[in-house]
């Protein structure tokens, strides 16, 4: 089959374009540039929206995939008019004048790294040393330590990707249910009546069972007001990652409002997830209400998802605007409708922290565990704590005592 003119710088961008969608995460592979390519020349493309769809068709295969490929297209061909070029060429029919698209928001730092990546020459390969290795080890614990508010851009990057590999809490709770299980110690009459009248024997066949066993829930409350919105983010990437590997987890985000979240979270796409979350909330780094989002919560939601022994993540610095009455009875409640109730509070990255506010002072007694989380490190810890590791510093009465 003989190539016309043009059609093979044509097939060169598809190439280009595959190999950055393959280093933004989706998984394109040589079958897919090839059937591609073979689409858009049997298509004859003659307008933008036509070869969108036409390359949408091949390499998407599923729909979380989606929003980073409408990204890597947006910039992709987006560079000096490279589309229109192509089209000119493969056909006489003239391209008509395409709208400016708005800027999107989900996935765009991971296509523009890819895209960066994919311009950039092939370096030359470097022999590894044992003395780099040292280094990115070194690198990464410095990153483990590092304040999140004193990050850069590439550097929360890397954080939100150390995030997702993290070790996340594996406990376990038991429950007043039973399931079958033969080394278990408790008799199962109803399985033990059904086995002797199915076989007919004088002998009877003990069924045993034990109490089920599942992994505790964890309800998240997050402020989103404008001080915490340096750890705000990264902290929903951690949530995330638990519900990637949960599936359990309830969160919830409050400023002057309180907002449920837990369903734009169970995206796989973390920046998709976070997209949408945010486009949900309205309140985002506005004023804080802490009293009045603890009243909601306790009405609206707190025995939709307070069972099975769930874990309260209250994450806040506790700065309320007005502290009332109010706030001392909803965290009392709060705390005796939980198992645990631990609380996260960006201000304990300061070594001379100090419990002298008045709304931390009112919160203070009604929590379990008192913990930083400003860190990588701090997410780890938090990690250890949630699995039933204990560790020191984290009990709310020596801060009491100590101011």
């Amino acid at each position: 089959m003989t190539v016309p003119q043009g059609e093979g710088r044509l097939a060169d961008n598809i190439a280009y374009f595959a190999r950055a969608l393959r280093a933004a995460g989706l998984p394109v592979g040589p079958g897919a540039v090839l059937d591609a390519i073979a689409a858009v020349e049997a298509a004859r493309i003659g307008t933008r929206e036509d070869f969108y769809w036409t390359l949408h068709a091949t390499f998407v295969k599923r729909h979380e995939h989606s929003t980073l490929f409408d990204q890597a297209f947006r910039i992709f061909w987006r560079r000096r008019a490279l589309i229109e070029k192509l089209i000119a060429q493969m056909s006489p029919i003239a391209p008509g004048g395409a709208k400016e698209e708005k800027k999107p928001q989900a996935g765009a730092l991971r296509v523009a790294e890819a895209l960066e990546t994919s311009r950039q020459e092939k370096p030359e390969p470097v022999e590894k040393t044992e003395l780099s290795a040292r280094l990115t080890v070194s690198d990464r614990e410095v990153l483990k330590a590092k304040d999140f508010a004193q990050m850069s851009a590439a550097e929360i990057a890397v954080a939100k990707r150390l995030i997702a590999e993290m070790s996340l809490p594996d406990d376990e709770v038991t429950t007043r249910r039973f399931i079958s299980d033969s080394r278990g110690r408790r008799i199962d009459p109803r399985r033990t009546f059904r086995r002797s009248l199915r076989g007919g024997a004088a002998v009877i066949d003990l069924a045993h069972r034990s109490p089920a066993v599942r992994h505790a829930p964890v309800v998240a409350l997050m402020d989103i007001s404008g001080s915490m919105a340096e750890y705000s983010r990264l902290f929903l990437h951690f949530l995330h990652a638990i519900a990637e590997k949960r599936r359990k987890v309830h969160s919830f985000v409050f400023a002057t409002r309180l907002t449920n979240i837990s369903r734009e979270l169970t995206s796989r796409d973390p920046d998709e997830a976070l997209a949408r979350a945010a486009k949900r909330v309205q309140d985002w780094e506005g004023g804080t209400r802490i009293a009045h989002a603890l009243h909601d919560f306790n009405r609206h939601w707190s025995r939709r998802v307070l069972g099975q022994g769930a874990i309260v993540l209250l994450f806040t610095d506790g700065l309320e605007r007005e502290v009332t009455s109010d706030l001392t009875f909803e965290m009392d409640r709060l705390k005796r409708s939980c198992r645990r109730l631990i609380w996260l509070n960006p201000l304990l990255r300061f070594d001379a922290f100090e419990a002298r506010s008045t709304g931390i002072r009112a919160m203070l007694p009604h929590v379990d565990e008192f913990r930083p989380i400003h860190s990588l490190a701090s997410m780890q810890a938090l990690c250890r704590a949630l699995s039933g590791e204990s560790s020191d510093g984290s009990n709310p009465r020596r801060w009491l005592q100590a101011s």
